[in-house]
């Protein structure tokens, strides 16, 4: 007999425990505007949640790789929030050849987004300094996608303010580089604009709070690439959905989510988050409004400390 799935549903979409190997698929074909995903790093944190050997990885992740092509929409994207580690003093490689076997299979490396961390953690080496950036690598299936990139702007600066002020002649034609490069600027451009496009370096804060998960990422991570790539109603799928961090910012913007985790205790967890923030978003009178919501809520949040617990106990042991 067949062991029916364990499933979490929210009013915004659905956690599934198991393997995303085996569930990626079940799930529908072209059914997701958008991935976004930091699968387990190279032998990392194996005593928190599963690692894989990083000779192993590529092999590992090919098939996930390609179920994930299967059911993403052909104008959609996928984020892939991933970096090597270092091995017996030198940086892995098995991230690039990552990128070469993605290729084979059709996927595009359209873009890399640097994640860079303004609070990294402190620390010294004899050979580098310490890690304050990750790679998040865009990956479409055709050449034309989705992307709203006036979604992303940002203000101009003050900057603009004082050399505006006084336009001069030359400001008004196109300034070619004086080295020769393709490269050019017309300063004109800029005048009555209050609002630019940004660089492809998101500069984020790691998640400092304990979320049970020893690699949660900040959910601003994932808002950035929500905006950009999907609009309110589209689906967004994590197949490695740690703590909920990629569906808490799906909610938060009127999306949908698909999330997959293979450890239960981070399966609770998430739950028991995600259940929280919808009925904060809801805005639901919890003195009457729902009392079939409120109880599950309230069960949710018992698994989420229990779940917590766990993770704490493995820790301790390990």
């Amino acid at each position: 007999m067949k062991r029916r799935t364990r499933i979490a549903r929210t009013p915004h979409g659905r956690l599934l425990l198991g393997d995303c190997a085996d569930l990626l698929k079940k799930q529908r074909s072209g059914s997701v505007d958008l991935i976004v995903t930091s699968p387990p790093y190279g032998d990392n944190r194996r005593t928190t949640y599963q690692g894989v050997k990083t000779g192993e990885y590529v092999t590992w992740f090919v098939p996930i790789a390609r179920q994930m092509y299967r059911v993403l929409k052909d104008d959609g994207s996928l984020i892939l929030n991933v970096k090597e580690r270092v091995i017996k003093g030198e940086r892995g490689t098995y991230v690039i050849e990552l990128i070469l076997a993605m290729r084979q299979l059709g996927w595009r490396w359209t873009e890399e987004y640097v994640w860079t961390k303004k609070n990294s953690y402190p620390g010294k080496w004899p050979n580098r300094f310490r890690d304050a950036w990750e790679r998040c690598l865009h990956f479409t299936k055709q050449r034309q996608f989705r992307m709203y990139q006036d979604e992303m702007k940002i203000p101009l600066g003050k900057w603009a303010e004082r050399r505006l002020a006084n336009v001069r002649p030359y400001d008004l034609i196109r300034q070619t580089s004086a080295v020769g490069s393709p490269f050019g600027k017309k300063v004109a451009n800029w005048i009555g604009k209050t609002h630019v496009y940004p660089t492809n370096v998101l500069n984020l804060a790691t998640e400092s709070r304990n979320r049970g998960h020893s690699a949660t990422f900040p959910v601003s991570l994932p808002e950035n690439f929500i905006r950009l790539f999907t609009c309110p109603g589209d689906t967004v799928l994590d197949p490695f959905i740690g703590s909920g961090t990629t569906a808490l910012a799906a909610i938060g913007l009127e999306r949908r989510y698909v999330g997959i985790e293979i450890s239960a205790d981070y399966f609770d967890l998430a739950a028991g988050r995600l259940l929280a923030f919808e009925h904060l978003q809801s805005n639901t009178d919890l003195s009457g409004g729902a009392p079939r919501k409120v109880a599950a809520s309230r069960a949710d949040v018992g698994r989420r400390k229990t779940a917590i617990r766990r993770v704490a106990a493995a820790r301790s042991r390990s």
